[in-house]
């Protein structure tokens, strides 16, 4: 949303209405579990946890040096949700619920990464990939949009 106030370009606005899709779904599971919501009522960009915090202001901060470089913070982003969703995969305790909604923020997230390559390559830029391979980048990227 800061990225969307600073440049004004819809993707960042709508990625972010995506995002509160992902964030809803997260939140019914916490409710179901009956599980404390770590976001409580913190505003849009505040984080309890110290390291999110820092990594939320870093990448604004890279962000609003260029269009450019906004986007490639949008592509870093979906980098680190992929991997970090794969690795609480990786954890995860035989929960159908869970999965499902892990395998939907999985979709999500490689759908918005390939529309910030595309946007990417638009605006003269290339991308390497810091958070995933250079092959599972170049397998989502070079893949159809999903849906479900």
């Amino acid at each position: 949303m800061a990225l969307y106030d600073i440049h004004g370009l819809n993707i960042f606005n709508n990625i972010s209405s995506s995002e509160q899709t992902h964030t809803d779904a997260v939140l019914a599971l916490l409710q179901r579990y009956s599980l404390t919501d770590p976001v409580g009522e913190n505003a849009t960009g505040v984080f309890a946890n110290v390291d999110l915090q820092q990594l939320h202001d870093a990448l604004v901060a890279q962000g609003t040096n260029s269009l450019l470089d906004a986007l490639y913070v949008g592509a870093e982003i979906e980098e680190l949700d992929i991997a970090d969703i794969e690795n609480l995969k990786l954890q995860l305790v035989d929960n159908d619920d869970i999965a499902l909604v892990y395998d939907n923020l999985l979709k999500g997230s490689r759908d918005h990464l390939r529309s910030f390559y595309r946007q990417i390559e638009s605006n003269g830029g290339t991308h390497t990939p810091t958070h995933i391979t250079q092959s599972q980048f170049d397998d989502i990227v070079n893949s159809d949009m999903e849906r479900g």
